[in-house]
């Protein structure tokens, strides 16, 4: 008991939760799935959008992205008849979905229709059905436990809900790579501590763990910049957390926050429009640095919810109801927009305000989680119990 509480104790002041077992060995399996949460509920109808839609014009007067056109650099990104992509996504993931490594899941989302950004984000991460929840545990920790050989990890201070459970997930922190946790004097009196100590051998292997991966990040940063300057937020730590899922990891988590746009949210240009651009240019890098592994490589983006469909008097919006999902990798059959889909006008809003809600994300993940991973019905139920799992043909 003395020796876990220590070891956990000295790798939560690294940043990173180890112990001897090797978690830091390769995956045995090839194929990786990182999760993207956007907290705060990102407001999907202003980044995919609904061009077709009269509706979407009359509701948004000073939010709606203009419909697609080539002489216009503010309007939106043609994907088909009745969507659009957000113009601040031209050069990130716009060039993913042309290439068809991109794909789109409208009226997504879950049975949670309480519109509070810590209950709704805590169903969605234990993953269980709102009538018979044990609190447990969270979807991914049970995830990495029915694959063989899976090893998980949160790119996150603090171990999230989604991850935590029987399995070992570790949780690294990648905002100040190559910053030494310890200083040499501290680090010298914890080694002189221990000294000849039971445990001196667990102490030693977790600071060198500890140097190893400060090391290789700070490396891969400097191979990676080539004299530019450097990138911030989401994009300096896609860059890092590629680092990791390339050789250590197959099961990833990353948050990002700030999507609560209930004022001054902006259209093409502004609040929104710089957030999702900062997005998409971290995503549009973890698949350059995912390399050949980029292949085998599934990302989803998901949040909590979408917002109100109609502006408020703030030029914002507020907390609603479905959202929109998208999944990306080397290997999917993207270039759609896919899912149950209703035609965007008044009729069909929910409770005459949100995006309805009409495919389950436990039912999208469920069946990419199957098909990515060769689940069994008995290790899907496991993941997501009572799920019945959606095959969207990506894979």
């Amino acid at each position: 008991m003395e020796r876990r509480i220590f070891l956990k104790s000295l790798a939560a002041a690294a940043g990173l939760l180890s112990c001897r077992s090797g978690f830091f060995a390769a995956p045995a399996s090839d194929s990786r799935f990182l999760l993207v949460f956007l907290r705060g509920g990102y407001d999907a109808a202003n980044i995919l959008i609904p061009h077709g839609s009269d509706f979407y014009y009359q509701s948004r007067p000073t939010l709606a992205i203009a419909k697609p056109d080539p002489s216009n650099p503010h309007a939106a990104l043609p994907v088909d008849a009745n969507w659009g992509l957000h113009p601040s996504l031209k050069n990130s993931l716009w060039p993913l979905f042309q290439k068809g490594q991109a794909a789109f899941i409208p009226f997504a989302g879950t049975d949670d229709l309480s519109r509070s950004h810590f209950e709704t984000q805590d169903s969605i991460e234990f993953g269980q059905p709102l009538s018979a929840r044990d609190y447990r545990s969270g979807f991914l920790n049970r995830l990495a436990g029915v694959l063989s050989g899976s090893h998980g990890v949160a790119f996150t201070n603090d171990l999230p809900i989604i991850c935590k459970g029987n399995a070992a997930i570790p949780n690294v922190s990648l905002k100040k790579p190559g910053k030494p946790v310890f200083a040499d004097r501290q680090e010298a009196l914890i080694a002189e501590m221990y000294r000849g100590h039971a445990l001196n051998e667990y102490v030693q292997e977790g600071m060198q763990l500890r140097e190893e991966v400060s090391q290789d990040l700070a490396q891969e940063m400097v191979q990676a910049n080539r004299g530019a300057i450097q990138s911030k937020g989401f994009e300096a730590e896609a860059q890092r957390m590629a680092t990791l899922m390339r050789e250590k990891f197959n099961i990833g988590f990353v948050d990002v926050g700030g999507w609560d746009t209930h004022f001054n949210e902006g259209g093409a240009e502004g609040q929104l429009a710089n957030k999702m651009g900062n997005l998409g240019n971290g995503l549009s890098v973890f698949a350059n640095a995912m390399g050949p592994a980029w292949q085998k490589t599934v990302v989803v983006v998901i949040s909590e919810f979408g917002r109100t469909f109609r502006e408020n008097g703030n030029r914002g919006t507020d907390h609603g109801h479905g959202t929109v999902y998208w999944v990306l990798g080397g290997g999917i059959k993207g270039k759609r927009v896919l899912g149950e889909q209703l035609h965007v006008e008044q009729k069909n809003l929910f409770q005459d305000r949100d995006y309805p809600v009409l495919n389950d994300y436990r039912n999208i993940l469920g069946g990419l989680f199957q098909t990515q991973f060769g689940l069994s019905a008995k290790q899907l139920q496991a993941v997501f119990p009572n799920a019945k799992p959606m095959q969207l043909g990506l894979l």
